[in-house]
């Protein structure tokens, strides 16, 4: 009778152990769903930024990888470089002014592709015969894979004289390079080894 006594409290021991391992597995899983929701909550949270609206209001805004906008930063400043330096109007000021953000954009390549231009008398050409030059952008094809980055830019060009438009094909390939941004580079980039490699005449249509 006392052996069975002992056997039964052994029993009930073992049962109560066994309750109170799942009682802690249990609490432990909890407390780890519990930190790990708390965590990821706290990333998410570090994702939001909220802006004060001139002094008045709060608006939430969520902030991005950096890497994941640098692709459309990239073409947005090979595209934004080719529109001040080739789009042209029959003005001094005006040109060198758009010259000067150019070049913010660029390394020497392309001060030395504009001098050259300079030297031939192309801007000369421009504001004496009363030409606009304007530009079209048809695509921006960047490689990420290679470091820096090469770029081929596909574009045309719109010589407008009073008596007729020529359009004309320009294709650039140069490389960019990352560095600091600032307001005269808000994207971050230099272009480097800018060459133009192709501007020829598609067609001249009389006005």
């Amino acid at each position: 009778m006392e052996f069975k006594s002992l056997k039964n409290i052994e029993s009930s021991f073992k049962m109560i152990r066994f309750f109170c391992m799942i009682f802690i597995v249990t609490c432990a899983g909890i407390t780890g769903y519990a930190v790990w929701n708390s965590y990821v909550f706290a990333e998410k949270q570090r994702e939001k930024i909220y802006v004060l609206d001139e002094g008045k209001s709060l608006m939430l805004a969520l902030s991005q990888d950096m890497s994941q906008n640098r692709p459309v930063e990239a073409r947005e400043h090979v595209k934004r470089f080719h529109e001040l330096f080739f789009t042209l109007a029959p003005d001094k000021a005006a040109i060198e002014e758009n010259i000067k953000r150019a070049l913010f954009l660029a390394d020497k390549s392309a001060y030395l592709y504009f001098k050259n231009l300079s030297e031939k008398g192309y801007y000369n050409k421009v504001i004496g015969a009363n030409i606009n030059q304007a530009i079209q952008l048809d695509s921006v094809v960047c490689n990420f894979t290679v470091y820096p980055y090469p770029v081929t830019t596909y574009a045309r060009q719109r010589i407008i004289r009073e008596t007729n438009i020529t359009e004309r094909t320009l294709i650039t390939q140069c490389t960019l390079l990352n560095t600091v941004r600032s307001d005269n580079n808000p994207a971050g980039f230099t272009i480097e080894n800018f060459t133009v490699i192709e501007n020829k005449n598609i067609q001249v249509l009389e006005r």
